[in-house]
């Protein structure tokens, strides 16, 4: 089966028409998973020329020198050189295959550049999340207009064959990216570089996350809670000893997130509802929103989601140098990410397009979000400001941890060019990120037993 990914593709009659909320696909449509589509909704075959290859399952098989549980992963593709370089002399050649925000970039920066590598479709998955993938595909529905998901999906990806755009930002949202049970990091760190090139320290962190809607073997969770994060502040002083802790639910609009807060002056626990939408999150230097946290996060009731469809993309991913080898000093430079240190490579995305509705309020007028079709995590993000002037974009890279077959992304870069400055987040360079097979008790994740177990650690 021969492709066109030049242009949007894959005879969808549902591209570009957004439905208010969505029922299951049929059997017919949901046989297709396993033959020309992968089991999570992705085109088996590879693009026309041979530069994304066809999907064979995916890596699984570890490199030499890597150790299990050290929070650090080799990087399989070391030896690898790129195939070409895009810069600001020969961007409008790859125009078609790139963000506002990199051409933007690019055509800003003489010393900024994108090193395209070979494209590798590394994204594997557990058995049991394939499974419950393929029963969600004809049996997973979304409620209220869109807006909230029946928590029957829970288990695997809701929507592998998406047909609207709320459907496909669910899939962001609700991606497989801890396992079942959570992660950690100890030291979680973020930069912001302002106009002159100065490099400022805004936030180390101690994070911990995990997934309820992956934990269906855990009989005390709330089955309407899909994600629950917390962040103890190490650093600056001032926030030493502060901790957010976020839980977001399957229908956010009769569940809104639960957002607490903790400060050691005043030790108490506060409900903090405006951790939401477009509230700056202030340890990021205020160059990224609450709603822009892994690129997008909480409700999607201000914005009309349009399925555009899916296109190649040049995207951050098998960024195991960025994340695990290039020297935290290393990164930056004055306007931008070091380009030495990120991997591009070439894969097909979906294309979604969100507009404010008539008579809600945020910063941003429209929004366009490409993710990449083997994982559903959004690699590449711009936002308009109301006068439509680009305002800010968003790369997130991703690695496979191909001892785990867990997909993970969550070191980004954020680019703010109202104030010409940028973030670099999520940075664990300093003791690595850690992956625990068996979730907490419920008993042990209520904000006032979190409290505890932090601040007497």
């Amino acid at each position: 089966m021969r492709h066109s990914l030049s242009t949007f593709v894959i005879g969808l009659a549902f591209v570009g028409y957004t439905l208010p909320g969505s029922a299951a696909v049929t059997a017919q449509e949901a046989s297709a998973l396993g033959k020309d589509l992968t089991l999570f909704g992705a085109i088996q075959a590879g693009n026309a020329d041979g530069s994304i290859p066809a999907y064979d399952g995916g890596l699984h098989k570890s490199p030499a020198g890597f150790t299990a549980d050290s929070g650090f992963w080799v990087d399989p593709f070391k030896e690898e050189k790129p195939l070409l370089r895009i810069d600001g002399k020969n961007v409008d050649k790859y125009a078609d295959k790139l963000s506002e925000g990199q051409k933007t970039l690019l055509k800003k920066y003489p010393d900024y550049y994108l090193d395209i590598y070979p494209s590798h479709r590394t994204t594997a998955y557990p058995k049991e999340v394939l499974d419950a993938t393929v029963r969600n595909a004809s049996g997973c529905t979304t409620r209220n207009n869109g807006l909230a998901v029946d928590p029957v999906c829970r288990g695997g990806l809701p929507f592998p064959i998406p047909k609207n755009g709320n459907e496909v930002m669910w899939n962001q949202q609700l991606r497989y990216k801890i396992g079942p049970g959570y992660s950690t990091t100890s030291s979680s760190n973020s930069w912001v570089i302002d106009a002159n090139g100065s490099v400022t320290k805004t936030a180390e962190q101690r994070t911990f996350e995990e997934q309820p809607f992956y934990q269906v073997k855990q009989a005390d969770r709330d089955p309407e809670m899909y994600a629950r994060v917390y962040a103890l502040d190490k650093y600056p002083a001032r926030s030493a000893g502060q901790l957010i802790v976020l839980d977001d639910y399957l229908d956010p609009i009769a569940k809104p997130r639960r957002a607490w807060s903790y400060t050691p002056g005043q030790r108490r626990i506060k409900l903090a509802p405006e951790f939401g939408y477009d509230t700056p999150v202030s340890n990021q230097g205020g160059v990224n929103l609450f709603d822009e946290l892994q690129m997008f996060s909480g409700a999607q009731d201000r914005f009309d989601y349009k399925l555009v469809g899916r296109k190649e993309m040049y995207l951050p991913y098998n960024a195991y140098k960025f994340y695990f080898d290039c020297k935290q000093e290393d990164q930056f430079l004055a306007h931008h990410a070091n380009p030495a240190c990120e991997r591009w490579e070439l894969h097909r995305v979906w294309v979604v397009e969100a507009t404010l509705k008539p008579g809600m309020r945020h910063v941003y007028s429209k929004r366009t979000y490409y993710l990449d079709e083997d994982t559903f995590g959004i690699g590449l993000y711009d936002a308009w400001d109301a006068s439509g002037a680009l305002y800010r974009s968003l790369f997130l890279s991703g690695v496979q941890l191909y001892d785990k077959d867990l997909p993970y992304n969550v070191k980004n870069v954020s680019y703010d060019f109202n104030k010409g400055m940028w973030a670099l987040v999520n940075d664990g360079l300093k003791g690595g990120y850690k992956f625990f097979s068996t979730p907490r008790s419920e008993l042990q994740m209520n904000a006032e037993a979190i409290v505890s177990q932090e601040t007497q650690r």
